[in-house]
Parts: C-alpha cells; sequence; structure tokens
C-alpha cells in the first residue's frame, strides 16, 4: 500500500456523522432559508478530526445500500429505521461538495455499507504498516480494534479507543465483539439476540467459553439452568447473527491506496463555499490565499539604453 510512506490513516464514517452533526446543531440556516446545520457540523468534525490526528489520508465512507448477503440471511434486517429526515437529505450535496472542495476522497459502493468499506480500507492500510483511526459510533467497528486500528468517536474527536478500552466498556476483547453482538443482538439493526441474554451475561458466558461456538457445544457447564435452556433454544439466532455481525475485509470496487490521494483542499473555493452558505466560523478559518509577488520595478532609463 504504501508509495508515499503512509504512516496514519483516518476513515470517518460519513452517513453516521451527518446524522450526528444533524442532531447536534439545530435551526442553523441562510437568510434563504437553506438549512446548513449538517453541513456545518459535519464539516466541523472533519476538521476537528484532521487536526487532532493529523493523517496522511482521509477517507470519507458513505452507505450505498444494504448488502445482499445480510438480507438474505435477515430479511428485516435495518427495516425499522425511520427515512431520512428532508432537511438532512437536502444538505447532503453540499456535505459531497464540502470534500470535495477540501480535497477528501468520498466512497460509496453500490450495495455495501459503509463499515464494510471502512474494514476493507482498514485492513489494507495496517498490511501496508499504516496506524488507522475510525470515527464512527458503530459497535460493530470494535471488532477491528488493536494496536494499529483505533476507534475515535466523531463527538469526541480527541480520544480514541484501543483494545483495553474495548474491554472497558463491553467486558469482551476486541476479537470477542462478534460472538458478543451475536449473543445479545443490536436493536439499531433490527438484530434480535438470544432472548433473555443482555450484555452482562453475554460477557459472562464469553469470559467462562472464550467463544460463542465453544458455548453452544458446552450448554451443560452452564451453571444456570434458565440460562442454559435460554442458549439452547437461540443457538440458531446467534449463529445467524455472527453473519450478520462480522464485517466485510474484501468489498469489490474498493479503491487501492495507491489510487487515494492526500487531502488537497482548495483553500479559495473552500471559503467562497462557506461564505455562500453563511457559516463565517469556518470561513473565517480558511488560510487565506498567498499574496502574489510583487512585480519588479520597470528598468531605469539608462538600463534601457543599454539594449
Amino acid at each position: 500500500m504504501n508509495p508515499d510512506n503512509i504512516k496514519s490513516v483516518l476513515l470517518v464514517d460519513g452517513m453516521a456523522v451527518a446524522y450526528r452533526a444533524f442532531y447536534a446543531v439545530r435551526g442553523l440556516s441562510t437568510r434563504d432559508g437553506v438549512p446548513t446545520n449538517a453541513l456545518f457540523g459535519f464539516a466541523r468534525m472533519v476538521q476537528q478530526l484532521q487536526a487532532q490526528w493529523q493523517p496522511d489520508r482521509v477517507v470519507v465512507a458513505f452507505d450505498g445500500g444494504l448488502p445482499a448477503r445480510r438480507l438474505e440471511k435477515c430479511p428485516e434486517y435495518k427495516a425499522q429505521r425511520p427515512p431520512m429526515p428532508e432537511d438532512l437529505r437536502a444538505q447532503l450535496p453540499l456535505i459531497n461538495e464540502f470534500l470535495e472542495l477540501a480535497g477528501i476522497p468520498a466512497v460509496l459502493i453500490e450495495g455495501q455499507e459503509a463499515d464494510d468499506v471502512m474494514s476493507t480500507l482498514a485492513v489494507r492500510a495496517v498490511e501496508g504498516g499504516a496506524t488507522v483511526r475510525l470515527a464512527t459510533s458503530d459497535k460493530d467497528l470494535m471488532q477491528l480494534v488493536s494496536d494499529k486500528i483505533r476507534i475515535v468517536p466523531p463527538t469526541k474527536t480527541e480520544t480514541e479507543m484501543g483494545p483495553a478500552d474495548v474491554e472497558a466498556k463491553t467486558g469482551v476483547r476486541p476479537g470477542q465483539i462478534v460472538d458478543w453482538l451475536a449473543l445479545i443482538g443490536d436493536s439499531s439493526d433490527n438484530i434480535s439476540g438470544v432472548a433473555g441474554v443482555g450484555p452482562k451475561t453475554a460477557t459472562r458466558l464469553l469470559k467462562q467459553f472464550e467463544t460463542l461456538e465453544n458455548c453452544l457445544a458446552h450448554p451443560e457447564q452452564i451453571e444456570s439452568e434458565s440460562l442454559r435452556e435460554k442458549v439452547k433454544a437461540g443457538g440458531e439466532i446467534a449463529r445467524r447473527n455472527v453473519e450478520l455481525v462480522v464485517l466485510d475485509l474484501d468489498v469489490p470496487g474498493v479503491p487501492d491506496w495507491p489510487a487515494i490521494p492526500p487531502p488537497a483542499p482548495d483553500d479559495e473555493r473552500l471559503k467562497a463555499f462557506y461564505e455562500k452558505y453563511e457559516l463565517r466560523r469556518l470561513a473565517a478559518g480558511v488560510k487565506a490565499a498567498p499574496k502574489p509577488a510583487p512585480k519588479p520595478p520597470p528598468p531605469a532609463a539608462e538600463q534601457l539604453e543599454l539594449f
């Protein structure tokens, strides 16, 4: 991957950040009534992430739809989610324009989710020797966390989660996150878990058995009779959930790192863009274009005579 000695990579979960920005900043619009709250919050978060971590490469990944493999296993996957608010949808073209002017590549693969795209990019980056930071609030991505891959909460851009932080938050190691989520399910994705098994119980089971498969293979070792019966009854759901939760590390169509350029903002156009949408605080932060070098003075008369 590393033709340009890429040491640090930032991958941003585009829709997750856009939604957070939309709900975190309310009531912001131009004098003509164009909503700009999501645009402002998105741009500010991305700039804060760049300033904090100084990455050599930045990519924003967007959802391109739901993968067929997940819908085949679970037709109700994410079906409960309400439609996107119209004021947010109207700002997506503005967010894309911001990314273009900021010189930040955006990746959207039809029929693929952003977390799978981010996973593919992250693994390739690590193989090339880079450190990766994932700006996301998606629990699924905790399964990737390692000494080389960290999670940065979009609203706490100065902090990052490593393996010890994942274990402190969930009670299990990153390598156990898939099994942990398979047991408890994920209401935000409309994935039902094993009935009667919550986060603390799932953590306790994985501490005892290490893996989901080991737990399902030896239910007789579960001390509580009630829990034993719940695990036995929910085994097939848990196995199905593993296939839903595990991330795709080789999404077709994701660009290779040598094809991804470093951030290259067009400061003049970016400042004009901010001013157009009355985002004065962001416009004030754009570097001023360098002044042209002064023209040399005209030659003196005696110099002209030499010619």
